[in-house]
């Protein structure tokens, strides 16, 4: 068996292999010299960039994307995703995907922003256009000691998130007075009468079809979905 060749194939191996490592690593052809971020709509570059601290310079092979995707979440609770990735041979992109308030809650002078999961992220000065706020007036009803503000703060969320996004708009108010009496304030002194959270997709659905059947009406009841009714006009 000739051994040279053999040799002299695994030296090259070796050879390669360590080059590779030194581009990737030890030269500057591939290091990170831009970093970009696409997706907000309420948040600034300059904000994401500033979270993300993305070490420009380092190899870019080097770039750990879950360490930075881990500080763009816990420094900007309105995020609720980013996807980092490498754009070779100089950058890094975030895709920031950010929360949606679905309801507003009234604190002081100000307006705590909490989306359709429930997750209170952001406090602002200014209510945001077209997103409801919340009335909770609980406290005498019989269900209270069993369902707390949390609870009804639930319902409140899975009512807000299953309107349909015309509607959406239209609702000035999620008013709660226990865990199956919900009611919507809408623009134009309407109101909607929702009773619980349960088969809200469904209410949503009976809530579009109503106001298109009876634009008029001013009142309008689907705590039964299946049985929806128009009042008033």
């Amino acid at each position: 068996m000739r051994r040279g060749p053999v040799l002299a194939s695994l030296a090259a191996a070796v050879l390669l292999a360590a080059g590779g490592t030194w581009v990737l690593y030890g030269s500057s052809w591939l290091r990170v010299e831009k970093v970009a971020a696409t997706g907000m709509d309420v948040l600034t570059s300059e904000q994401v960039l500033g979270a993300a601290a993305v070490p420009v310079g380092a190899p870019l092979v080097s770039v750990d994307t879950d360490e930075i995707e881990g500080r763009v979440r816990g420094r900007l609770p309105r995020i609720d995703s980013v996807d980092v990735v490498r754009a070779w041979p100089h950058g890094i992109g975030l895709k920031v995907t950010e929360r949606k308030p679905v309801l507003l809650i009234k604190k002081d002078a100000n307006f705590v922003e909490v989306d359709a999961s429930g997750v209170r992220f952001d406090t602002v000065p200014k209510a945001p256009a077209g997103v409801p706020v919340l009335e909770l007036n609980a406290g005498r009803s019989p269900s209270a000691r069993r369902f707390d503000e949390e609870r009804l703060l639930h319902e409140a969320v899975l009512v807000a998130g299953a309107l349909p996004e015309p509607i959406a708009r239209e609702t000035v108010q999620v008013k709660v007075g226990s865990y199956d009496s919900v009611v919507l304030e809408l623009t134009g002194g309407r109101s909607v009468t929702w009773g619980s959270g349960e088969q809200s997709d469904a209410k949503g659905r009976a809530l579009n079809a109503l106001l298109k059947a009876a634009p008029k009406a001013v009142h309008f009841d689907v705590s039964v979905p299946t049985a929806p009714a128009a009042s008033g006009s």
